[in-house]
């Protein structure tokens, strides 16, 4: 009995650890699109088209710089809320990080 209560009282005190989530870039389009994610999780961007990118939010929040064909960044996300972020060399492409 008293290990049990030990073990479950561990359980509940072991700090959660943020998660790492990917977006690929390909087609001039980012995948996914709209992605949700906890405040202090990191996304990865990973350019798989033969173009340039960037993976910019339009608050600022976060930039991954521009990404050659086969190049990653990780970007982590500190606030709350929705973050839209686009491509700065292509504006027409699109996304959004919403984070709890």
């Amino acid at each position: 009995m008293r290990t049990a209560l030990v073990l479950a009282l561990l359980v509940f005190a072991m700090p959660a650890y943020a998660a790492n989530h990917a977006v690929q870039i390909k087609g001039m389009k980012f995948n996914p699109a709209k992605i949700s994610v906890a405040v202090g999780d990191t996304i990865t961007f990973t350019n798989a088209g033969p173009k340039t990118h960037t993976a910019t939010a339009l608050d600022g929040s976060f930039d991954t710089g521009q990404l050659a064909k086969g190049k990653s960044a990780k970007v982590k996300i500190s606030a709350a809320g929705a973050h839209p972020f686009k491509c700065s060399i292509h504006a027409s492409m699109k996304g959004t990080v919403t984070a709890k």
